[in-house]
């Protein structure tokens, strides 16, 4: 049986603590530790390779993790830690309990290509959470409606541009109702021309105080929708503060440098 833990009011939604990652020999994610409260948006930025995709997943449980300990509203991710500090992997059935708190939305968008708009949203409520047909209906169109969709309902996945394809990727996470939302590089397989329709759909849920965290490339999205943002590179979480902080007046080198080439305006 999962864990029953009680929060208070104060208590962060995600807790990493001091975790860890290894691919083989190669460690991808360092003694990462950092906190995200309900309602509260983070933003990991920082180079390529840095780990950022990698943390997302483990907070998932997408990926293992090696070391350290995450928790999403009290209940660690996929793994116990005994008194003696040995591991233990959680059941397949409290692993899905709690992935099924948290939506993911990936930059490939990932619908499923034989069902129509309606059919992707509708899907796992019925299935996973056995719900029933008119309440899932109704709670998707209204997220529909909500994403600037409505009208493409009976659609399928191939008769949709990217953008639209990413709103209704997000619109089908958030039908499942979770605590949190990840989003990892979501407007980086877009058109140039796209990426405003799909971020201005998060800078409306960051709004509307939907608990997120999300990696991303779009330096100045995240200045303005983050309440926190995080700096990584080589695996290491070397900075993290307020868009205002990060930005304005970054502390580590690694992360003054990696500034400076986003303001001179190359690709980062």
């Amino acid at each position: 049986m999962a864990e029953q833990i009680i929060l208070s009011a104060s208590a962060p939604l995600v807790v990493v603590d001091h975790v860890g990652k290894s691919f083989g020999a190669v460690e991808v994610l360092r003694d990462v530790s950092l906190t995200v409260a309900a309602g509260e948006v983070l933003s990991l930025i920082g180079p390529s390779g840095s780990g950022k995709t990698t943390l997302l997943r483990c907070v998932n449980y997408l990926e293992t993790y090696d070391r350290g300990l995450i928790t999403i509203a009290g209940d660690s991710v996929g793994v116990r830690i005994a008194a003696d500090g040995r591991r233990r992997r959680k059941s397949d059935k409290e692993i899905a309990a709690l992935r099924s708190q948290v939506g993911m939305v990936f930059q490939h968008y990932n619908l499923f290509p034989h069902l129509t708009v309606m059919e992707n949203l509708t899907v796992a409520p019925r299935r996973v959470r056995g719900e029933a047909a008119a309440p899932v209906r109704e709670r998707a169109l209204d997220l529909l409606e909500r994403v600037g969709l409505a009208d493409k309902r009976d659609r399928y996945p191939s008769e949709l541009s990217g953008g639209q394809q990413q709103r209704v990727a997000i619109a089908r996470a958030l039908t499942m109702q979770p605590r949190l939302l990840l989003l990892d590089e979501v407007t980086s397989a877009l058109d140039p021309e796209l990426v405003g329709e799909v971020l201005e759909v998060i800078g409306a849920l960051a709004a509307d105080g939907i608990t997120m965290m999300i990696v991303t490339h779009e330096m100045q999205f995240a200045r303005e929708v983050s309440d926190k943002v995080a700096f990584m590179a080589g695996g290491v979480l070397l900075e993290c503060g307020s868009p205002r902080d990060v930005f304005d007046a970054p502390r580590h080198e690694r992360l003054q440098g990696f500034m400076q080439r986003y303001r001179a305006g190359n690709r980062l």
